[in-house]
């Protein structure tokens, strides 16, 4: 299996990038430009975007030649790319409204910050306290304690 084929969607497809680019800037807790390798299958789960985790691998190999353990959004965007799948009926928004529903067990129609912390603690157990705390005041932006849907479109996708 060739892993070679890029499909680029920079230019074509700026709802996908404005998502990508929400995702990066969430875990670029430090504003570094560049976030870890090892949490882009993270950002891939919270966005409910299913994946191979050797073909996730072997582009991260290739987008990272040098193995500094890091990249910039250009190489994340290249890398995350190539997992969301290309559907012309605007999927983007059902795929989020999927992966809420499955963090909205009890079917409230929101999801508590306390919630959406476990969640982002157990996909990456790199994050600190510190940057959990980070992350949900970002999302949380009228402070209630809990994160409805708009909220967590916003949050994925920065509209």
């Amino acid at each position: 299996m060739s892993f070679d084929r890029r499909c680029s969607i920079t230019s074509d497809d700026p709802e996908k990038m404005a998502v990508l680019r929400k995702a990066f800037q969430m875990f670029d807790t430090t504003k570094s430009g560049f976030i870890e390798t090892t949490k882009i299958a993270t950002i891939l789960n919270t966005m409910g975007q299913l994946f191979d985790e050797g073909e996730l691998n072997n582009l991260i190999r290739k987008n990272d030649p040098q193995h500094t353990g890091k990249v910039n959004f250009d190489d994340f965007a290249e890398i995350a790319s190539h997992f969301l799948e290309e559907d012309d009926d605007g999927s983007t928004q059902h795929e989020l409204k999927e992966a809420f529903r499955l963090y909205d067990r009890e079917g409230n129609g929101y999801i508590t910050t306390g919630t959406l912390k476990e969640i982002l603690a157990a996909l990456d157990d790199n994050l600190t306290s510190r940057d959990l705390d980070g992350i949900i005041a970002e999302i949380d932006t009228d402070g209630s304690g809990t994160v409805d849907f708009d909220e967590f479109m916003e949050m994925m996708t920065g509209d």
